[in-house]
């Protein structure tokens, strides 16, 4: 499969896709690859606009999309700061993306996302998802809407219910480390959506 990581630098969902025989994998994000990229994945350093056209009529050249859309406007964490960002469109601007994004012409599509807005201004994600369902004891609602794909099921489920994400100290590196990707969560995506033939089943019953 041909498969887009959107707005990811950590290049950890990116080289757990590349690791399926077939899959080429490419990951878009402002900020250069943390990681070097394997045989058959890259990473393109631009906007995602300049990447992508949201015009098409087709599907495009990619068959599934992961996209870790930017939530600093959308996410509830940040409420208190809503009517200055409104104020002054940064709302406006990250909701106009997010539905850019989740509207792309792609079979398969996943946008992921804190609990925020969307859920009100969109509709509601698919499922809400832990990393304590997937082997990292720490809790962290992460919101998933999906297109084409199943729900993505637990695949190791940990004692710990700790919110460390929350907790991390301030730092040049703060938002960076908050955004990373869980990777018990991107081997999950990978071994549940990563070929053609395992995404294509009915969704079983959903994660809670």
């Amino acid at each position: 499969m041909k498969i887009l990581i959107a707005f990811e630098c950590s290049g950890r969902t990116r080289e757990a896709f590349a690791k399926i025989k077939g899959n080429t994998v490419t990951s878009v994000d402002l900020e250069k690859s943390e990681i070097s990229c394997s045989k058959y994945a890259q990473h393109w350093q631009t906007d995602i606009r300049d990447a992508l056209s949201f015009n098409g009529d087709d599907e495009g050249p990619w068959d599934l999309m992961i996209a870790y859309v930017p939530c600093d406007h959308l996410a509830v964490s940040g409420a208190r700061w809503f009517e200055e960002k409104r104020a002054d469109g940064r709302q406006q601007a990250a909701i106009k993306l997010f539905m850019e994004i989740v509207n792309y012409p792609v079979k398969k599509i996943c946008v992921e996302n804190p609990i925020g807005i969307m859920s009100t201004l969109y509709r509601k994600p698919d499922q809400i998802i832990q990393p304590w369902q997937f082997g990292r004891g720490e809790t962290k609602p992460t919101c998933l809407w999906l297109k084409n794909l199943p729900k993505l099921q637990p695949t190791d489920v940990v004692e710990g219910r700790e919110h460390l994400v929350h907790r991390m100290a301030p730092g040049p590196n703060r938002k960076k480390d908050r955004s990373r990707t869980y990777q018990g969560i991107a081997d999950a995506m990978t071994d549940q959506w990563g070929t053609s033939q395992n995404n294509d089943s009915a969704p079983k019953d959903p994660v809670k």
